[in-house]
């Protein structure tokens, strides 16, 4: 979506700095999000790397010192302290991807209180495979039905953001479930526009 789409829906320029002002607040969010995590991995790929050469030295070394067998004894205990060392330290940053993916999942899932939802969580169920929680969705979905008062409710989200629309073509509402303007293409604003104008105004005004 850019400025020249949104002009030729006949938004005036105020308009399309309020648009490109919400879809880029969700945009450069999300990527932060992803930029932290992909630190991580890069700090776990880095490190493993460095425990890698240090295992290719004490191995050149205990080649060279095989008819050593004092050396030879401490280069196995230095191998075996690398290990457990690398084994603490992958573990550590882990469970640094495993906080920061779960407490992203909860904001989004608008959570109220964090600390209080993640007490009521099995999280000897939650994996984590890749970016995702494997596991959560089920249980959170559990928490809604049981304790709704954990979660914002959909009209406190409508009261803290620009007005929520319905999907096009659907102006009374149905079930659909109401968009915000920073989540919409340029193609469902062209779409809201042509079949639900005044709508389209109300959205564009505020």
């Amino acid at each position: 979506m850019n400025r020249e789409e949104l002009k030729a829906l006949g938004l005036s320029d105020e308009q399309i700095d309020k648009v490109m002002a919400a879809h880029g607040k969700v945009v450069n969010d999300t990527k932060k999000k992803a930029d932290e995590v992909d630190g991580l991995k890069t700090q776990i790929d880095d490190y493993k790397q460095q425990l890698k050469d240090r295992d290719k030295q004490l191995d050149d070394l205990s080649k060279k010192a095989k008819d050593s067998e004092e050396l030879t004894s401490e280069i196995n205990q230095l191998k075996e302290a690398n290990k457990t060392a690398k084994q603490e330290y992958e573990q550590k940053l882990q469970q640094q991807a495993f906080d920061h993916t779960l407490e992203n999942s909860l904001n989004g899932a608008k959570v109220k209180n964090t600390k209080a939802v993640k007490a009521l969580l099995d999280m000897e169920t939650i994996k984590l495979d890749g970016d995702t929680l494997k596991g959560l969705d089920d249980q959170l979905k559990g928490l809604k039905e049981s304790d709704p008062y954990l979660f914002e409710q959909e009209e406190q989200q409508q009261q803290k953001n620009i007005p929520n629309i319905v999907n096009p073509g659907n102006p009374n509402g149905g079930s659909n479930t109401p968009k915000n303007i920073a989540d919409m293409t340029y193609q469902e604003l062209a779409d809201l526009k042509a079949n639900n104008p005044a709508q389209f105004e109300q959205l564009t005004k505020n």
